[in-house]
């Protein structure tokens, strides 16, 4: 389908009120996108369904599916992305009132609060975030889409809507896991510093320390459902205008004693999003941040596609396509980098693992040069 008869269907969808997702996979040319063909809110039950899940933070909350059933699966080859205008336009006066010294006080002491209760010894670390409200004006999110888009190409990126929720955008950097069949993939990713033209930087003890609590918090929950596990070196790698410190890992799923449900909730949250021990750093979040993250830091992505494989690389030989099989595919992604649009703003989600080493200050900056990340694509 070409670009401008893609972008009327999903535009159509969104005047009509009807669910959608378009997305893109990091480093792919092609778009997705599933227009739901009723306003039915469909929820996860156990994992098995086959969709597009959209979860929340709180993995006690009801996580959101649009069902390959009830659903129109199109796609755009490439998207052309020179010959759009950008309506999104920053209310500057709006911008500016979030970042007064109320929010920069109340952060500095959140954060502070959190290095106390570490030393404390009740957990080792905890993500801690805010919610900066930014005005709009002529907002139209498939053009905040675009431009996402267009500046992310690395990154999964996605619009989400649905009436009875509400409508999120994002470019996030982080798989939660990647399956095939019974292989798997996923990737430990923590620390952040700017990105100043070069990928061979020093990176300090803070956030190295917080890397290995990430990797290792992975590697113990794959245990029970997991064999042939395989870890690579930590690497840097660019995500937008920031570095990361990744590891990659993959294996084999062995759901002999669990279920992909349950590897689920042994992941989610993980403590690049939350903390480490889990459950002790997530009250923590839930009772001090004095916000609802909703669906940010909560993951999104394909679940249980059907995907046809075959081991003949000649079209020719149709014979051997007798051995072309059918696999169950699932790519989910942590929804980092995001923003929800609403009544007119754009609500953006940013936050930062705390450690024992942590500097309150130098984590509120950091949040702000992660807000950068969805601000660009609304200047």
């Amino acid at each position: 389908m070409i670009s401008d008869e893609f972008f009327q269907n999903i535009q159509q969808q969104l005047i009509e009120q009807l669910p959608f997702v378009v997305y893109r996979k990091p480093k792919e040319a092609e778009v997705k996108a599933m227009l739901q063909e009723t306003n039915k809110l469909y929820t996860i039950k156990d994992y098995s369904e086959e969709g597009f899940v959209f979860a929340p933070f709180d993995s006690t909350k009801l996580s959101v599916l649009i069902p390959v059933k009830d659903s129109l699966t199109i796609t755009c080859g490439s998207v052309n992305l020179n010959l759009f205008t950008k309506q999104s336009r920053v209310n500057a006066g709006v911008e500016a009132a979030q970042n007064t010294e109320a929010a920069h006080k109340y952060h500095i002491e959140l954060v502070q609060k959190g290095i106390d209760v570490i030393e404390e010894k009740l957990f080792q670390k905890v993500v801690l975030s805010r919610c900066e409200k930014v005005g709009l004006k002529d907002v139209n999110p498939l053009d905040t889409l675009k431009s996402l888009l267009q500046n992310y190409p690395t990154a999964f990126v996605y619009c989400w809507y649905h009436p009875k929720i509400g409508l999120w955008l994002g470019a996030t950097p982080e798989s939660l896991i990647a399956t095939e069949g019974s292989r798997f993939k996923t990737m430990a990713l923590a620390g952040t510093q700017k990105f100043e033209g070069t990928e061979d930087v020093l990176w300090q003890n803070k956030e190295k320390e917080e890397q290995q609590f990430v990797t290792d918090f992975i590697l113990q929950n794959l245990e029970g459902a997991t064999e042939n596990v395989h870890t690579s070196d930590v690497k840097t790698v660019k995500a937008g205008n920031l570095l990361h410190l990744q590891t990659n890992i993959s294996g084999i799923l062995n759901f002999k004693n669990s279920s992909f449900k349950e590897l689920l909730n042994q992941l989610h949250p993980t403590p690049a999003v939350c903390g480490m021990p889990k459950e002790e750093a997530k009250q923590f979040i839930i009772k001090e941040e004095n916000y609802n993250r909703e669906f940010y830091t909560g993951f999104l992505g394909e679940l249980n596609l059907k995907q046809k494989t075959s081991r003949n690389t000649n079209r020719r030989n149709v014979e051997n396509n007798a051995y072309a099989s059918i696999r169950k595919v699932s790519s989910l992604f942590v929804n980092l980098r995001c923003m929800q649009i609403l009544d007119g703003n754009a609500l953006i989600y940013v936050g930062g693992g705390i450690t024992k080493d942590s500097n309150p200050e130098a984590e509120w900056q950091e949040t702000r040069a992660k807000s950068l990340v969805m601000k660009k694509v609304l200047q």
